[in-house]
């Protein structure tokens, strides 16, 4: 199954990370435990974090990026999962997200790290808890191609399974962790501002 004429007039139009980004948040979180492939994504107008990462590698990759995931491991609340790509040598992100704070970041960041560490205040759970603690480098989705994973009707978590089982890299140490504070009432209420109370991971 590959694009139809319709599809492809909308991947044309996300001719930007900006408008990718737009695209995304245009889209309603999908709270179910699945990972769809880009077309059914655009088809059904609903993605949660991967499959909107996975959306956003293919669709970047229609403007010359590598279609690229980072995953950003976390405890006590969901993982996330970015598409990142480079300009002049700088990393930005574009992502989905049931939070505000973990989408969209400028191609800014000399490196991967720089770019996750963007994301560390504002990587939070409901209860105000600063949550990310590893991240991987990047997976190129190439060496996928075989298996069709932008149109296919095939369920995606083998993209999932591959990207769980790289190496992480940790960027806090026990006693950075024990030092965290909540975030602010304010930062909190601005994250959560239009999420989707069903697919909000529940923390213990």
């Amino acid at each position: 199954m590959g694009w139809e004429t319709e599809e492809i007039k909308v991947l044309k139009s996300l001719d930007s990370p900006e408008m990718i980004q737009e695209f995304l948040d245009s889209l309603d979180y999908n709270p179910d435990y699945e990972c769809r492939s880009p077309k059914l994504v655009m088809k059904r107008r609903k993605a949660h974090c991967f499959e909107g990462a996975i959306f956003a590698a293919a669709a970047l990759r229609r403007l010359g990026h590598k279609p690229l995931l980072v995953d950003m491991k976390a405890w006590n609340d969901d993982d996330h999962v970015i598409a990142v790509f480079k300009v002049d040598n700088h990393w930005g992100a574009v992502a989905k997200s049931n939070f505000t704070v973990l989408r969209f970041r400028e191609p800014v960041y000399r490196s991967v790290r720089e770019l996750i560490m963007s994301y560390f205040d504002f990587f939070f759970n409901v209860k105000g808890e600063k949550t990310l603690r590893s991240y991987s480098l990047p997976l190129n989705l190439t060496i996928f191609d075989n298996r069709n994973w932008e149109t296919t009707d095939e369920d995606l978590e083998y993209i999932g399974d591959k990207i769980e089982s790289l190496h992480h890299f940790e960027i806090v140490t026990q006693s950075m962790i024990a030092r965290l504070s909540l975030v602010s009432e304010t930062l909190l209420k601005s994250g959560l501002m239009g999420s989707k109370e069903e697919g909000l991971f529940k923390p213990a």
